[in-house]
């Protein structure tokens, strides 16, 4: 078999490949990351034909689950163990999601990419709760339509999975729709947090990467010469 082609660094890596590699991480944590998404599916159960009014309700409930999820995909994308502050602001990041996912989704997601990674700053760099969002809206917005793009892709390729898989379990065996749904869920849905984690590595790169143009090393010839004597 052809040799795959060795993945883009962080800076350089595309949409695509952000999902190909949350992907293979996935595979290779499945079951440390496989509980998150005992959250999204015990959520979405909850969420079955009911209102906009008590959905928004239901996510708002899971907050501490839904954070404490995506904290731990954090801890484990990046080898760090879960810390206070994360989970902090993993809840004052979520805040106004279920209202936004109640206008529509693309609101959520435009908010999640635009701050969302103050969650593995404060995780990965230790940084305290007001810089940890200072700092995610930093790595959000310097390249936006990358974080954007990712975490978009990221929900299309979960959402269409999920429909595949319950619409094969159904056909596979006599579970019922509740339960196709749960296992698909159960399955998938730690995708998103696990890429969502992943991301902070792009976008803290071009950080560096975008400082690195703006403030290049010093040429000392340009100065005279690093031999110049000074007269006196």
């Amino acid at each position: 078999m052809p040799e795959l082609p060795k993945p883009l660094p962080p800076a350089e890596r595309t949409v695509g490949q952000l999902v190909a590699e949350t992907i293979r991480g996935y595979g290779d944590h499945f079951w440390r990351a496989l509980p998150l998404g005992l959250v999204y599916a015990a959520v979405d159960q909850a969420c079955i034909r009911q209102p906009w009014s008590t959905q928004v309700i239901v996510y708002c409930a899971a907050a501490p689950f839904i954070a404490g999820a995506f904290v731990g995909a954090c801890s484990i994308v990046h080898g760090r163990p879960p810390t206070r502050t994360a989970f902090l602001v993993a809840l004052a990041v979520y805040a106004p999601f279920p209202l936004l996912r109640g206008l529509f989704l693309l609101p959520g997601i435009a908010w999640f990419a635009y701050i969302g990674l103050a969650v593995p700053a404060a995780l990965v760099e230790r940084r305290s709760f007001r810089a940890a969002l200072v700092r995610g809206r930093t790595l959000g917005t310097n390249d936006y339509l990358h974080a954007f793009g990712s975490l978009a892709a990221l929900v299309v390729v979960v959402g269409v999975s999920e429909q595949t898989l319950t619409t094969v379990l159904r056909s596979q065996s006599r579970s019922s729709q509740r339960v196709a749904l749960f296992l698909a869920d159960l399955v998938l849905s730690p995708l998103l947090y696990l890429g969502g984690a992943l991301l902070y590595a792009d976008q803290a790169a071009r950080v560096r990467s975008s400082r690195a143009d703006l403030h290049p090393p010093l040429d000392a010839d340009a100065a005279g010469g690093a031999d110049t004597q000074v007269k006196p």
